[in-house]
């Protein structure tokens, strides 16, 4: 188990930017564009048999070749006035029989990405992932935002569609996060990096969906590219999301009437910025939803 490295680029004081799958896969979907568009070079991995099961068995010509596991990649580039690194990892290591990252093989992953961010200077790291928000599908997504440290608090309050995560209505000024966008921000922060998280809002209601939804991880970029100074084309972003809301539209179309009547008065409510969304409809939506997930789950 280990990271190894193909090249030693000469980076100057660079930020390091994180994704991985979960909900919706906005983080990934977020930091693998971003990655593309700026044309960033692979240049390490962490080594993944410690931490997962093979995905698969590589064949050649009718010849045993290799196992194949999830890759867990480092890219770097260059840019004018800032030095970028990327992790992407196409899997979060879970303990046995839980959903999210947690336990050992999580600690030790995040430790490992860390690693490189010392290695080669980096200041700054950014996770990003999903925010599951009482918010409607119609709607641009939010950004929520949890830094490190109070200098960092004020400067994400600095840009637009963003909210921190402690101030959303009903969180007591409190929250959490889970998995490896929780668990390595805090590691950072042990161990003296900036770290700020960057959560796409994607309704509670979808958040049970095998859907991507890339208008939350548009609404990522749009903040890390302002954070960044760097111009971002946003053309595949739309292109994903308008492919996407054709099929959460007709999803969204077989809900029981009753379930639409309580999200649609919901999305009046956020955009006429009255509280009217209590805690009972919260947990109403998500027992119906649930169900309705399961019958359709169950009739396919």
């Amino acid at each position: 188990m280990g990271i190894r490295l193909f090249e030693e680029p000469e980076l100057r004081k660079p930020d390091m930017i994180l994704g991985w799958p979960g909900i919706g896969n906005i983080g990934i979907i977020a930091v693998d564009t971003l990655r593309g568009q700026v044309q960033a070079r692979e240049f390490g991995e962490i080594e993944s048999w410690d931490f997962f099961y093979p995905k698969g068995l590589k064949v050649k010509a009718g010849l045993l070749e290799e196992l194949e596991f999830p890759g867990n990649k480092f890219y770097y580039q260059r840019l004018k006035g800032k030095d970028l690194i990327f992790f992407i990892g196409e899997e979060q290591p879970t303990a046995p029989g839980r959903t999210y990252a947690e336990g050992r093989k999580a600690y030790q992953m995040a430790n490992l990405v860390l690693d490189v961010a010392g290695r080669f200077g980096c200041q700054r790291v950014y996770t990003s992932g999903a925010a599951v928000a009482l918010t409607h599908h119609t709607l641009k997504p939010g950004v929520w935002t949890v830094a490190s440290r109070e200098g960092l608090i004020e400067e994400m309050k600095g840009y637009s569609n963003t909210v921190l995560m402690s101030e959303i209505e009903g969180r007591g000024n409190q929250g959490s996060i889970s998995g490896l966008n929780g668990l390595l921000p805090g590691l950072a922060k042990k161990r003296g990096f900036d770290a700020i998280c960057l959560m796409g809002e994607i309704p509670d209601y979808l958040s049970q969906s095998p859907l991507p939804y890339p208008r939350a991880a548009k609404a990522v970029v749009e903040v890390l590219a302002g954070i960044l100074g760097i111009g971002v084309d946003f053309t595949p972003f739309d292109t994903m999301a308008t492919q996407i809301d054709t099929v959460i539209d007709s999803l969204y179309e077989k809900f029981p009437p009753e379930i639409k009547e309580r999200i649609e008065q919901r999305k009046s409510a956020i955009q006429a910025k009255v509280e009217t969304i209590t805690e009972e409809d919260e947990t109403w939506i998500k027992e119906h939803i649930d169900e309705f997930f399961k019958k359709k789950s169950g009739n396919e």
